[in-house]
């Protein structure tokens, strides 16, 4: 559906394959394997086998974000974190995840830190999601010219939410199988 969607004469990625590339989708023409073909193939991957992998990559984005650790800056923030999320903020601090997490979360379809991510934001309480909300915000403000950096911590810690949930529905479905969905569907169509 969403390969046809988007993969028309007019649409984003014919005009890229066309502009970008110089390959139109019929091209070559007689061929037994066009540009349009490739075209499907990589969109079908990148929509169905590989969104957890790109959930986590965004995840990845969203952590990059943040000061780094390590450095002045990062272990301030670090620290006035953990103290405003008190012992939640434990599940996402650098020394607990430890150095090597990210590294293999580029690597494979691991969950481990969309697990971290929700575990930490489930058990704050309003009063420690505020002030982490602040300290994240804070940490931001200064790349942006939006005036209130609480509101851009409000808009990470939401992305983070739905993106580690993303990545948790998207680990699901790779231990889904073809009954799984049969009986999906079925039950769904006899409702």
């Amino acid at each position: 559906m969403i390969i046809r969607r988007f993969l028309d004469n007019d649409g984003e990625l014919a005009q890229h394959l066309a502009q970008q590339l110089n390959t139109p989708l019929d091209w070559p023409q007689g061929a037994g394997l066009t540009t349009g073909h490739v075209a499907k193939i990589a969109s079908a991957a990148a929509c169905d086998v590989a969104y957890n992998q790109a959930a986590n990559g965004h995840l990845i984005d969203l952590f990059g974000a943040l000061p780094l650790p390590g450095t002045p800056d990062g272990n301030a923030f670090w620290g006035a974190l953990e103290e405003a999320g008190g012992t939640a903020a434990l599940y996402i601090d650098p020394c607990n995840m430890g150095g090597p997490t990210f590294d293999r979360l580029a690597r494979g379809n691991e969950a481990g830190i969309a697990d971290r991510v929700l575990s930490f934001l489930a058990e704050l309480n309003d009063q420690q999601r505020d002030a982490v909300t602040k300290v994240i915000g804070d940490a931001l403000a200064h790349d942006t010219l939006v005036a209130d950096g609480r509101y851009l911590g409000q808009l990470w810690l939401r992305d983070a939410e739905t993106t580690a949930w993303h990545v948790l529905l998207a680990k699901r479905r790779l231990h889904e199988t073809q009954d799984d969905r049969t009986r999906f569907f079925e039950a769904w169509g006899n409702a």
